[in-house]
């Protein structure tokens, strides 16, 4: 099958699920000094702050810190500068950050059955497809358990 060039470039590339370990305690921070009618604010995705964390927190080599998020060394050097740049311009300037979005999904996913049952899904099945029944019961009555509260102010991924 031949695409026409019309059609190309309207498909657009295929999305690809940024993989993350761990999300940030707080996903909102303010400077003391400014009024919240004044503050201006910066957004990070979830998957700028994990290149953050596995960098410079963890300070792991970007090729394993790229290889670990399932994303080219490319990738992960912009994800990596976009979130120094936002928290630079967030110190330096006064500004709010709110920590929200992106095209993510949580290393390990938990789920739950109407029965009790519980599992977990690593990334790796989770980017091809989502669970669709319990594999204890086989009831297709399942739903993601998110782990005290930690996921619910974070949008886009998991």
């Amino acid at each position: 099958m031949r695409i026409c060039s019309e059609e190309r470039e309207t498909m657009g590339r295929r999305h690809r699920w940024r993989r993350v370990e761990e999300l940030p305690l707080a996903c909102y921070y303010k400077p003391a000094e400014v009024p919240a009618g004044e503050l201006e604010e910066v957004t990070l995705l979830v998957e700028e702050i994990e290149a953050l964390r596995l960098k410079d927190q963890l300070g792991i080599e970007q090729e394993k810190c790229a290889s670990q998020m399932h994303v080219s060394r490319r990738t992960f050097c912009r994800l990596l500068d976009s979130a120094r740049m936002k928290v630079a311009d967030a110190l330096i300037n006064g500004k709010a950050m709110n920590i929200q979005g992106g095209q993510f999904k949580m290393a390990m996913s938990k789920y739950k059955c109407i029965e009790g049952h519980e599992w977990q899904v690593p990334f790796e099945t989770m980017v091809t497809s989502s669970p669709e029944y319990c594999p204890q019961c086989k009831t297709p009555s399942i739903m993601p358990v998110y782990d005290s509260g930690r996921h619910r102010h974070f949008h886009g991924g998991d």
